[in-house]
């Protein structure tokens, strides 16, 4: 069995901003049952719902850009 530990690059739980343009919080980090993989558990603010995606995937760049972005008090307006 791998570390229980978070790595590094997990995100914090907090609002993100979509490269499209929602915006997410999230929850925790849970592990895969078979793979061990880390998963990113969020929430879509706008109703859409509880989802898990695997870290790899959440900090990717799509376009040179991040994928998700934390949000701060001056980036929380649309």
């Amino acid at each position: 069995m791998s570390s229980p530990r978070p790595p590094a690059d997990a995100p914090p739980p907090g609002r993100y901003r979509h490269y499209k343009g929602g915006v997410y919080a999230v929850l925790d980090l849970a592990r895969h049952s078979e793979t061990e993989d880390w998963l990113v558990i969020y929430r879509d603010e706008a109703g859409g719902g509880l989802w898990a995606r695997p870290l790899g995937m959440w900090n990717d760049t799509v376009a040179g850009a991040p994928r998700f972005a934390p949000l701060t008090a001056s980036t929380s307006r649309p």
